[in-house]
């Protein structure tokens, strides 16, 4: 049997999320959804606690102009991440694993958002590494081929959303099984020190934060932020001297004109929440957003866009 592309080291996304959860444990969290097709066998599994999943509701196209792979339709969800890689019967073909998960899914409560088998799936794009390529390391199966499909499902609960990938590899007989259980991040777990923020000024000019929260496309600073605007307010306190430029940063996703609003408006919100609950003077603080023109990390892994996503202080 032809090796399993995916069999490879998980990547960088992987290294810094992964759990040290066993298979076990992984695999009764998917069978807690779904049962594996008759006859699997485990290959690997891993569990990201919280993550941000791009899941395919939609073909493959090449795009002309970008001259990458793109899913003409995604679904963004946020949360546990359970991946179950399995090995199925090689005397059965991708079709009907594929069709025996859809009907599994449809069994357990689960609304078929998308699925799609062979050509159906690809309009002339490299499906495979589009569908996976932070989630399911870097040589994902070739979706399009006469053995290989996928499908997105959704099961809606009071207690959050779950939502299920399946994509059947046919040629190698491999069957990759991605659960996300939609959750909100975990928050106030990135402890700002006023002092820290300090000495990072003095050294270098600037300190970045990253315990200041948005909702996504939102400038409105949340409750959880409060311990980072506290360790700010007595940075300032304790320089009284002291003026800033309060930066936003944004990752790549989306159009440029578009984040660099976003991180000025962001920006202008923390500065406006310092002020007003706060009582810093006005006129030590000054709002810019750069956008994703000041990235820390690569922006090809979400691990990467996490990190450039933050609000800067920098030294006036």
């Amino acid at each position: 049997m032809t090796p399993h592309p995916l069999r490879k080291t998980v990547g960088l996304l992987g290294l810094l999320w992964a759990l040290a959860l066993g298979p076990g444990a992984a695999q009764a969290a998917v069978q807690t959804f779904i049962k594996p097709y008759p006859g699997s066998t485990v290959h690997s599994t891993w569990t990201h606690k919280f993550d941000r999943v791009m899941l395919p509701a939609g073909k493959v196209h090449f795009d002309n102009k970008t001259q990458t792979d793109v899913v003409a339709k995604t679904i963004e969800v946020k949360g546990r991440l359970t991946y179950v890689d399995y090995e199925t019967p090689e005397d059965r073909g991708g079709f009907e694993v594929l069709e025996n998960y859809k009907q599994g899914l449809a069994r357990a409560g689960f609304k078929i958002l998308f699925s799609c088998y062979a050509a159906a799936c690809s309009k002339g794009g490299d499906v495979g590494y589009v569908l996976n390529r932070d989630q399911f390391g870097d040589d994902p199966p070739q979706v399009g081929s006469d053995q290989t499909g996928y499908l997105t499902a959704k099961l809606a609960r009071p207690e959050g959303d779950v939502y299920a990938t399946v994509i059947v590899d046919g040629n190698n007989h491999a069957t990759d099984v991605a659960i996300v259980e939609a959750k909100p991040m975990q928050t106030g777990m990135v402890k700002v020190d006023a002092k820290a923020l300090l000495n990072d000024i003095d050294r270098t000019g600037h300190a970045a934060i990253y315990g200041i929260y948005f909702d996504t496309n939102k400038a409105t600073v949340k409750p959880a932020s409060k311990q980072a605007l506290v360790a700010i307010a007595k940075l300032l306190k304790t320089r009284p001297k002291l003026k800033l430029y309060v930066v936003g940063h944004t990752d790549n996703v989306g159009t440029f004109d578009y984040n660099m609003g976003l991180s000025k408006r962001r920006a202008e919100a923390v500065v406006a929440v310092l002020v007003k609950q706060y009582g810093i003077a006005s006129g030590r603080l000054r709002a810019a957003g750069v956008g994703p023109l000041a990235p820390v990390l690569a922006n090809t892994t979400e691990a990467g866009r996490a990190r450039n996503r933050r609000v800067e202080l920098v030294a006036q």
